[in-house]
């Protein structure tokens, strides 16, 4: 194996830098099937790959990426190990840890495969294996006079059905999505692996490193990396955990670049990206951005306080509760750095815009005044019920901050839907849920404190009385007791006696509730089931709402959407659909970027910038092997010339967002040079509008595999990855 980096002198690198503002950054997350259509730019770009082969999903290098439910991953050997972000393997090594074994201290390695522990409860991963569009199926079929409810109870009982049919063979979880705000839908047929196993990470202190002092920074310095292994059956079907499993063997699965990466060089993220909103009406915007990202900003810090105050004096509680901190810092951040970014934009001025010249576009027209005329304002008319709706449901967040309460209102609402046929039931208690449904049920227990989560909920039925009478929740404040004025003393009474009698905090007390029937919820003495009994009735008629609300906003947003996609289409605009958790591909180079004027960030950083942030403290507290390896300068293979050191994280012009985190970053010849893991904060509003100053943070596959043999000694691993 050669020198990781190619060598470049430093005349070249600075003609390269000088370079890189002459070429815009691409906008777009783009469904795989729309690739072969910008064939043009992605070799103008420097893909070496065939762009035909990419729209096909059961070829290379789609087919070698997965889906962990919430993250990212990709099959990286034969032999179904799969490499993801560190903060996506959180809670498996939290589930296996204790305070006398913390595996987010000291990190995890199996060196055989008998050693490699089960995920959390409920991981899976999954292969998608097939992609139909059903739009016709789904939204040609009924009047389109129908009221918002029954408009959207017709979609979703399609939808089952569509699904019902798909899962016909054992093995496979379908799911019909929605692009362009309900315009298409396509349903998904993915292999979901559930034998999924902890294969090795780093200690907290690499995968870690910077905390969330440094989470949407840049220079970062994080080993954002972890690896699984999926098992299945001996006939290769899916299966649950046992002994006798065996490795899954993919079709395909990515190899590692054995040559490193350059300022300016081609790289291609792949993943599954949680939601964007680009497409959103000015109105949106400002509610946005003047209520809700303030409102739940200040719900995540409040709600992190409290349980970092809770958990101050108890190791246990800090391990189950960690992944739950690093998540509300995570999303309070990235709430304040899209205000900030907001506050420097005309964003709301440029929508009103926008929506102004498609409006006269559209009436320019016969034929798109007919198709299109008072489409708009109808859209404006739902999204003002629908922002009234959002305000009036802060109660019910407030109030589902207890685990508890949420354990019961979930099997109760089990007990009401078994009632009905399995096709009429709610999607998430149906048949094909059960199983997922028991697991949440048993790993609450490593998740899941008493004394926090009664701390927690106190804090927030506190912030809950403050709210208006009319916003608030009878059934809540009857069965508590609580009036205009909040009678702490009197609340803490009563949570002291329901923490005391409840049994729910019993694993199988828990599962015993799965098989009970709504009498017996009716008839029960536990006081948190009492409760959510109460109030079942309110979150009926609440959900109720929602429902009329969402199916008004996709007879309307789809309308509006497809006058918008052929609006651009006459401006020879990028046309992508918002991201919404399917498997998606951006595009574009390794480059740094100008936050200031006066400011450049490079695009490389290295280990050196790990020794200058050390400070022997959380979370800048480097394990002391990895600071000694950096003292003796032992680089080995990793060297990188240019950057006289290993290359640790990189920068990139990539368009990408939430959900992403775990997606492989793949060079030209499609072969693993990193995983995205984070953006910066100058562009967390991309989320709402594309800039051209869009950054997303890698960690570089040369540190990764430096930690592994020099830190850690994954030599096991490297063997297996065909990198000794």
């Amino acid at each position: 194996m050669r020198k990781i980096l190619a060598k470049a002198t430093g005349l070249g690198l600075l003609m390269v830098f000088s370079l890189a503002s002459q070429v815009a950054a691409i906008e777009g997350m783009w469904r795989p099937q729309q690739l072969p259509e910008l064939k043009e730019k992605l070799k103008e770009s420097g893909l070496e790959l065939d762009p035909e082969t990419l729209g096909q999903l059961t070829e290379h290098p789609m087919a070698a990426v997965v889906s962990l439910g919430g993250c990212s991953a990709s099959f990286v050997s034969p032999e179904g190990l799969v490499i993801t972000n560190h903060h996506c393997a959180f809670g498996s090594i939290r589930y296996n840890s204790r305070p006398n074994n913390n595996l987010l201290e000291k990190g995890f390695l199996a060196k055989t495969t008998t050693e490699e522990l089960q995920a959390t409860p409920g991981s899976r991963v999954y292969v998608t294996v097939a992609v139909d569009n059903v739009t016709d199926r789904i939204i040609n079929f009924f009047d389109s006079n129908l009221t918002g409810f029954d408009r959207y109870r017709a979609i979703t009982d399609k939808q089952k059905q569509l699904v019902r049919e798909c899962e016909r063979n054992e093995g496979y979880r379908c799911r019909v999505y929605s692009y362009h705000g309900g315009l298409e839908y396509y349903l998904i047929k993915r292999l979901e692996i559930r034998d999924v196993r902890l294969v090795y990470a780093p200690s907290s202190r690499i995968g870690f490193f910077g905390g969330d002092t440094d989470n949407w920074q840049w220079p970062r310095h994080t080993g954002d990396f972890a690896f699984y292994r999926a098992y299945v059956d001996k006939n290769g079907r899916p299966a649950d955990y046992s002994p006798d499993n065996v490795p899954y063997q993919p079709k395909h699965y990515l190899k590692i670049s054995r040559v490193g990466l350059q300022p300016e060089d081609f790289v291609m993220v792949i993943g599954y990206p949680g939601r964007t909103n680009r497409y959103r009406l000015a109105k949106e915007v400002d509610h946005a951005f003047n209520w809700y990202y303030p409102t739940y900003h200040k719900f995540y810090v409040t709600w992190s306080e409290t349980i970092e105050q809770a958990t101050k004096n108890n190791e246990e509680a800090k391990i189950k509760y960690a992944s739950d901190i690093s998540g509300l810092n995570n999303a309070a951040k990235n709430f304040q750095g899209m205000m900030d970014g907001f506050a420097r934009t005309n964003l709301v001025a440029d929508k009103r815009k926008l929506e102004s010249d498609l409006q006269r576009w559209s009436e320019s027209s016969r034929d798109r005044r007919n198709r299109y005329q008072g489409n708009l304002q109808s859209l404006k008319d739902v999204i003002a019920k629908s922002q009234v709706y959002q305000e009036k449901s802060l109660a019910s967040q407030y109030l589902r901050t207890s685990d508890l309460l949420n354990t019961a209102r979930r099997l109760y609402r089990l007990s009401v839907e078994k009632e009905k046929p399995d096709a009429e039931r709610e999607p998430g208690y149906q048949d094909r849920d059960l199983t997922r449904f028991k697991e949440s049920l048993i790993r609450f227990d490593r998740s899941f404190d008493p004394e926090v989560d009664k701390i927690v909920w106190l804090k927030f039925i506190e912030e809950y009385s403050k709210l208006s009478q009319n916003k608030r929740i009878p059934s809540f404040d009857r069965f508590l007791g609580i009036g205009r004025r909040f009678d702490r003393p009197s609340v803490e009474r009563k949570l002291a006696q329901m923490y005391q009698k409840t049994g729910l905090g019993d694993r199988e007390t828990r599962l015993k509730w799965m098989n009970a029937d709504r009498r017996e919820f009716e008839n029960s003495n536990d006081p948190f089931i009492q409760l959510a009994v109460a109030m079942f009735e309110s979150e009926l008629a609440q959900e109720r709402e929602s429902k009329e609300i969402s199916g008004l906003l996709q007879q309307f947003r789809s309308r509006y959407m497809e006058a918008l996609i052929a609006y651009y289409r006459s401006q020879n605009k990028p046309i992508y659909p918002d991201a919404n958790g399917t498997l998606m591909v951006t595009f574009g180079r390794v480059r740094g970027y100008s936050p200031a004027d006066g400011t450049f960030y490079k695009p490389f950083t290295t280990l050196r910038g790990i020794v200058e942030k050390h400070t022997a403290e959380d979370p800048f507290n480097a394990p002391q092997k990895q600071l000694e390896l950096i003292e003796r300068r032992l680089y080995g293979r990793y060297y990188n010339r240019n950057l006289n050191s290993v290359a640790v994280n990189f920068l990139s012009d990539l368009d990408t967002t939430g959900g992403n985190s775990g997606s492989p970053t793949v060079n030209s010849k499609g072969e693993l040079v990193g995983l995205l893991f984070d953006g910066t904060y100058d562009t967390i509003l991309g989320d709402w509008v594309f800039t051209e100053n869009n950054s997303s943070i890698h960690v570089d596959i040369t540190y990764m595999l430096w930690v592994m043999q020099y830190v850690d000694n994954a030599t096991n691993l490297l063997e297996e990855l065909n990198l000794n």
